[in-house]
């Protein structure tokens, strides 16, 4: 059973006031918020699949079908959920993926969800498409782990400049997305017409397209990614920086070999949130089969339908270096901001906390695959 928060008469807070506190056990009662408070437009574009939204369900259903095996007497009276990120230390291994348009939910925007990463000590991965820009979001958090995540755009200079502002920024990794080729057909959006409001900007590309005068798709013009993308530009993307290069939506065993075969330095296993290929596996699905491929030569995160700290358990326990969150912490913002991410966060990873402790394991190093039992149902 759903559990519905209980609370007292609210206003809407879209302004970014909080007039009462409400609450919070779980993170279902952050989006049950979030469904109620955001406009109809908003909710859908965030709460969107591709087609039937078949593999954004699944992606949570999957964490349903595997059971955990809990060991017993193992005194866990201390623990520690600290991990690392590319020799980067983080407080545990929940980090925050790259999602669009974050002032749709909070008047601050990505300036908040940047603040609370940081006040946790987690990675955030800020979104090309943000409605703040790089260097705002640095001055927001300029202690913050920050990785920036990438197109590669038919105007190949304009990927090239982004690489070289957030390089210059101290953002420490580039999390390519390699897959939208096309962006995926999501009802929703078509029926709602989906433009952001003109209050609002990628900022990222604030005075590129000014002279465009032809139709948008989700803030920019429409055509400006490149479908001829392919592996050959790993190499041209490691020819313009240093900085590691991580690449975000790979789902099979073959797509895995030959991202180590090119040289980066790690994979996110990831469906897009169910917003591409609407038919393709859950991500927990794909995880094993990758992690034995990649056999520690790179490390493996993945992202899709954590809502529970046993979820990110079973994802550390097939080999998941960390798992990152997208839907849950713009349910955050629009429930409070800064501090509506930070207890996202914090509730998640204590729920991760207690599920090590109760099934026996005191530190990261401890979950390994004999946790785990696939379900027959």
């Amino acid at each position: 059973m759903t559990h519905l928060p209980s609370c007292k008469k609210i206003q809407n807070n879209r302004d970014g006031v909080h007039c009462a506190e409400m609450a919070m056990v779980c993170l279902n009662d952050f989006e049950e918020y979030a469904k109620v408070h955001l406009n109809k437009l908003t909710w859908d574009y965030y709460a969107a699949g591709a087609d039937e939204c078949c593999t954004r369900d699944d992606n949570l259903l999957a964490y349903k079908r595997i059971r955990l095996r809990p060991r017993i007497l193992r005194d866990v009276s201390v623990s520690d959920t600290r991990t690392s990120l590319l020799g980067t230390e983080i407080a545990f291994p929940i980090g925050i993926a790259p999602t669009a348009f974050h002032c749709l939910a909070w008047h601050e925007g990505e300036v908040a969800t940047a603040r609370a990463a940081e006040s946790v000590n987690t990675c955030y991965i800020s979104s090309t498409y943000s409605t703040c820009s790089v260097e705002e979001i640095t001055a927001a958090a300029p202690n913050g782990y920050r990785w920036f995540q990438l197109y590669v755009y038919r105007d190949r200079k304009l990927s090239e400049q982004l690489i070289h502002r957030v390089e210059a920024l101290g953002y420490r990794a580039l999390v390519l997305t390699v897959d939208v080729p096309y962006t995926g057909k999501r009802r929703d959006d078509i029926r709602n017409q989906f433009k952001l409001p003109p209050h609002l900007k990628v900022k990222n590309f604030e005075g590129i397209f000014q002279e465009n005068v032809g139709p948008d798709e989700y803030g920019v013009p429409t055509n400006t990614l490149d479908p001829s993308i392919s592996w050959k530009d790993v190499y041209w993307l490691q020819s313009l920086t240093r900085l590691p290069i991580i690449i975000k939506g790979i789902l099979t065993k073959e797509d895995a070999e030959l991202a180590v075969e090119h040289g980066v330095q790690g994979i996110i296993v990831s469906n897009h949130g169910g917003r591409q290929l609407d038919g393709g596996p859950a991500t927990i699905d794909c995880l094993s089969e990758i992690v034995d491929t990649v056999q520690g030569r790179i490390e493996v995160y993945m992202d899709g339908g954590i809502r529970t700290g046993s979820d990110v358990l079973k994802a550390i326990a097939l080999g998941a270096k960390c798992v990152f969150i997208g839907r849950p912490v713009v349910w955050g913002l629009a429930y409070k901001g800064s501090d509506g991410v930070r207890e996202v966060l914090q509730m998640l990873a204590e729920e991760f906390r207690l599920s090590m402790a109760l099934s026996g394991c005191r530190n990261i190093a401890e979950i390994n695959r004999n946790l785990i039992q696939f379900s027959k149902l």
